[in-house]
């Protein structure tokens, strides 16, 4: 009997094995038939002519075609194949429709961008296109979906939510840029929010100490320093008194991350013109966002006849976004631009008025009014879907209630259809700077920093996008606009946008935080400025530089000084010089341990940075104590300030801003530093092992990652120590970076880089998953360029 169940259990194991490896085989099968073809002959509908596609060793392609719709066609074809999981998530995430790929667990996500009707606004905005942009997504989506159909499986994505990928629409690609919207800009209204609980919470000094941009690190390209406003007195403001009040002893002060600097992702842009250039007139950009495998970006050159000149070709190279038909950043061999976010202001928070005899209206300058009223349904993959209702007033939806009951719509550029149809591809076209300054005013995009530079050696500044006019208020806070006093008068002509052109330095910079001062910065509004340290060290980098070359523009961008804590460290240093154990040991490592970079083997670097983190959190939430009483969801660190009032504060260290816990400022330093010892020795480790590589080490990772058992692991990218941090130029995270970085000069396009951080493949399976990593980690500079071709492909219409 025994020896039967020996031998049973042997042959049900053995079978369970068998089982398992067919399963691997066939799953294996499965998602190698889902690589992307890269050589042979595909067909693709509408095509007026072969598209010929020559990948070069790293996977990035050159396409050429016969017109630009042929080309927006072949683009699509490689985007879907290469992408089309990326572009599904970024066609769902702003329609509220990922519940219907990934679940119900998606279902709180949807319902938030529901209240925008974005699927809405797209689709409104792909009817009111120029008839040749319609053209161009019209053929894009076309390209899309026979590049989905020809491959041999779905993405692999789909096998393991066992889903099927839905046809691309045009009206997709004004969804993608919808998602950039998102991503860049819809962090605004809980900076306005913010800004509103302080001043309603706050003596209007203290408002304005704690709202007032920026630091002494301000570097505009136009303009000086800040001024910041001087301290309150202790008749305006006393933290004694608001602590008897607001109970800020009950206030979470601590922690390891700050998230105020988790939301700086960062970018930066710089041209240099052609007397301060070996090449003539350069460009470089570094976009900083959220980075993931796939990362964001698709290398890609593409060429066709040139429409002012059809008898030569243009060559458009860069970046591209998969789900758009157009080229990002890059050059067109007469002009080469880059974007950063521009941290302008580009929506507004309405009170809402309700009218008093019909809750189910509000007021306005032309009467009271309904509300619209949209029933929203989400429909959940395995599981019931939910349908609620979505309010909206003239200006926009309603987004908000605050602590008091009042109402708050959302007017937003995102919002706008005629906004939104405009075509993005009309930077291509330029041949000059001017040009191109024309070109990106009242783009549909979210509101960026371009900095461009052309072949006759000019170099210009603007901001891309729609503009408001403004009239009444100045957008810091939200107000009521019943009585029509405040209000948006329409948007800037292309006329009136602010602008920098060929300055006498020679040199334009951005870096997230103000470009000018004056007259064009109240135009562009205040919507959440970085601080101006990474501008201060790329502006004194680059007066360096007499004769510029790509290469010195690549070690800009791999600037990693902490200047920025040095200031921190001294304040450490003098305030520990007479401490003793373990304060004593905290002070030896930021002495000795101190590379004067954001270096991952710097334990000196780590130390100051988790203190300064510490203070200026407990010092804040300290000061915003009265607004946290009124709103228990109120936090600071959507305000994106803190370095400005608290190193004034620390400067002249006022007892009536002290917390009333704390006999001197010393003694709250001193409190901190005990706390980081605390944190960062928990478990009996030793202070001297906790480098900032340890805290900044990359997580590069796959969306589903985490919902594979076992393998999932190895769709990410390594997990490695990371130079830079949010304020060096090198600004880096784990999870956040340069999603490239790019240095060129139009009609050199020959000499220039571009660098990603994952590869051009979204197939795990693929040679271009992850093969240009490793240059991007250590900043080792890859051609602009695409390569010789090491594969041909060839997109022809279908036989007849």
């Amino acid at each position: 009997m025994l020896k039967r169940i020996v031998k049973f259990s042997l042959i049900l194991l053995a079978t369970i094995a068998v089982l398992i490896v067919a399963g691997g085989i066939y799953a294996r099968s499965l998602v190698r038939a889902s690589l992307p073809q890269v050589d042979g002959t595909a067909t693709i509908a509408n095509l007026t002519a072969n598209v010929r596609v020559d990948r070069d060793a790293l996977g990035v392609p050159t396409i050429t075609g016969t017109t630009r719709e042929d080309v927006a066609r072949g683009l699509g074809f490689l985007h879907a194949q290469d992408r089309f999981f990326q572009m599904d998530l970024q066609r769902r995430q702003p329609a509220g429709e990922l519940s219907g790929l990934v679940g119900p667990r998606a279902m709180e996500v949807d319902q938030e961008m529901r209240v925008h009707r974005f699927r809405d606004v797209a689709h409104r905005a792909l009817e009111h296109a120029e008839p040749a942009y319609r053209k161009i997504l019209d053929a894009y989506a076309e390209g899309v979906n026979a590049g989905l159909n020809a491959l041999g499986a779905p993405p692999f994505e789909y096998l393991v939510l066992r889903a099927t990928p839905e046809p691309w629409q045009a009206e997709d690609s004004i969804l993608t840029v919808l998602a950039m919207f998102n991503t860049l800009q819809g962090r605004q209204a809980l900076f306005e929010q913010s800004h509103g609980a302080l001043r309603d919470t706050l003596p209007e000094p203290m408002f304005r100490f704690l709202s007032t941009a920026g630091s002494e690190w301000e570097t505009p390209v136009i303009g000086g320093a800040i001024v910041r406003p001087p301290i309150p007195g202790a008749d305006v403001f006393d933290i004694r008194r608001v602590h008897q009040t607001a109970k800020i002893q009950d206030l979470k002060t601590s922690g390891p991350q700050d998230l105020e600097e988790q939301s700086i992702i960062g970018s930066n842009n710089w041209a240099v013109d052609a007397a301060h250039s070996e090449s003539g007139a350069m460009v470089a950009n570094d976009m900083h966002l959220s980075i993931g495998v796939p990362i964001i970006w698709y290398r890609a050159s593409m060429v066709f006849p040139d429409p002012v000149e059809p008898s030569t070709n243009q060559r458009l190279t860069g970046v591209t976004l998969p789900g758009i038909p157009s080229l990002v950043v890059g050059s067109n061999g007469h002009v080469a631009w880059g974007f950063t976010n521009s941290g302008g202001d580009w929506s507004d928070l309405i009170r809402i008025e309700p009218d008093p005899r019909d809750p189910k209206k509000y007021l306005t300058l032309e009467g009271p009014k309904a509300f619209a009223v949209f029933d929203e349904t989400i429909a959940a993959k395995g599981g019931p879907s939910k349908t609620f209702p979505v309010r909206w007033t003239i200006w926009g939806p309603v987004v908000w209630k605050d602590a008091r009951g009042r109402e708050y719509a959302q007017q937003w550029i995102a919002h706008d259809a005629n906004a939104l149809a405009s075509d993005v591809a009309r930077p291509e076209r330029a041949r000059t700077v001017e040009d191109l300054l024309a070109a990106v005013a009242g783009l549909g995009i979210p509101n960026q920093n371009v900095a461009m530079a052309d072949t006759a050696g000019h170099i210009a500044w603007t901001i891309g996008g729609t503009i408001p006019k403004r009239v009444g208020h100045d957008g810091m806070t939200p107000e009521s606009w019943a009585d029509g006093q405040n209000r948006w008068d329409g948007y800037l002509a292309a006329a009136e946008y602010p602008r920098i052109v060929n300055p006498p330095a020679g040199r334009i910079w951005t870096a997230n935080a103000p470009v000018v001062d004056g007259a064009m910065l109240a135009t562009i509004g205040e919507g959440g400025y970085a601080d101006g340290i990474r501008a201060r060290l790329i502006r004194d980098n680059l007066m360096r530089i007499n004769e510029a070359t790509p290469a010195d523009m690549l070690n800009v961008q791999l600037e990693d000084r902490a200047l920025f804590l040095e200031r921190w460290r001294k304040v450490l240093l003098d305030e520990l010089a007479s401490s003793t154990g373990q304060r004593a040991g905290f002070r030896t490592l930021i002495e000795e341990k101190w590379t004067g970079r954001a270096s991952p083997g710097s334990v000196g670097y780590r130390l100051v940075k988790e203190f300064r983190l510490l203070f200026v959190r407990r010092v804040m939430t300290s000061l915003t104590a009265p607004a946290r009483a009124v709103d228990p969801d109120f936090d600071y660190t959507r305000l994106l300030r803190g370095e400005g009032p608290v190193w004034q504060i620390l400067s002249e260290r006022p007892a009536h801003l002290l917390d009333p816990k704390y006999k001197t400022w010393n003694e709250a330093i001193l409190d901190a530093v005990d706390e980081v010892i605390a944190q960062l020795t928990a478990g009996g480790r030793s202070l001297a092992d906790r480098t900032w590589g340890e805290a900044n080490t990359a997580e590069i990772r796959h969306p589903l990652a985490g919902a594979i058992p076992f393998f999932g692991r190895y769709l990410n990218m390594p997990g490695d120590p990371l130079p830079g941090d949010v304020y060096t130029p090198r600004a880096s995270t784990p999870r956040t970076g340069p999603s490239e970085r790019m240095v060129v000069s139009p009609g050199h396009e020959g000499d220039g880089i571009m660098e990603i951080p994952t590869g051009q493949s979204g197939h795990p399976l693929s040679p271009h998953y992850g093969d240009q990593y490793h240059a991007w980690l250590i900043g080792e500079p890859t051609p602009f360029l695409p390569g010789p071709a090491v594969s041909t492909l060839t997109l022809a219409p279908p036989p007849k």
